[in-house]
């Protein structure tokens, strides 16, 4: 009996083994998301803290959705208003790298395909944590 239980277990695993012997390309893509980050912060880290820091309150704004993060670009001024134009155009790229086209207006973010909008939405939240580890990294 303990034969035959043992025979059954070994045919499960090698079942299991089958399936996750795929490859692990297939259904994912990598958009590289630390490396975008950390660009981001690397152009930045000669500037002060209160600029780096900007990166915390845009991982915050994500909660808000696109659209309130779209318009800190346009509240700010000077450079900290310049990282948030960087973040929101390296989205964009991002998911143009994945097929989706990113508004870059009001009007249309509103309109934004509701499939689309939590793609960008899970992409942003990582690119923004991303981004705050390498700010930890650089702070001076």
């Amino acid at each position: 009996m303990a034969n035959q239980k043992n025979k059954k277990n070994k045919k499960k695993m090698s079942q299991a083994d089958s399936t996750t012997n795929q490859s692990p390309e297939v259904g994912f893509e990598r958009y590289s998301l630390d490396r975008y980050a950390h660009d981001l912060v690397f152009q930045r880290k000669e500037l002060e803290n209160e600029v780096l820091n900007q990166v915390h309150k845009m991982r915050s704004t994500v909660a808000f959705g696109l659209e309130r993060f779209w318009g800190e670009q346009h509240r700010l001024d000077g450079e900290k208003a310049a990282y948030w134009r960087a973040m929101w155009h390296t989205l964009a790229t991002i998911l143009q790298d994945a097929g989706i086209a990113l508004p870059n207006d009001a009007t249309n973010l509103w309109e934004f395909d509701p499939e689309h909008r939590k793609i960008a939405l899970a992409i942003l939240t990582q690119l923004c944590d991303c981004a705050i580890w390498w700010t930890q990294r650089y702070k001076s």
